[in-house]
């Protein structure tokens, strides 16, 4: 398995915005093999940061969901939330694995 973890920073202004790409994003992750666990966003705090985790069985389904970014009308019109917004004002993604408990 492997997880990616975007940190996204946000306009806090636009968080109405913010929360409709994400759950839209969320909604695209698991209809295209992946499971999200979630955005995480400001509650106390810094108000500019998020944060959402979401895993695939791999790099190369990872690689295959992303195939879909320029493409697909469904990743474009949320792209196009985003963008159109500017809720999202940088991101970065890291990939990790995980070490569980055993």
């Amino acid at each position: 398995m492997i997880t990616c973890v975007v940190h996204d920073v946000i306009d806090p202004a636009k968080i109405a915005d913010f929360e409709r790409f994400a759950a839209r994003w969320m909604d695209l992750v698991a209809r295209h093999g992946g499971v999200h666990h979630g955005y995480f966003l400001p509650a106390e705090g810094a108000s500019d940061a998020a944060l959402a985790l979401f895993s695939f069985p791999s790099l190369a389904d990872d690689a295959t969901y992303r195939a879909r970014f320029g493409d697909d009308p469904e990743f474009v019109e949320d792209d196009r939330i985003r963008d159109e917004s500017g809720c999202v004002l940088r991101y970065d993604r890291t990939f990790m694995r995980p070490l569980l408990p055993s």
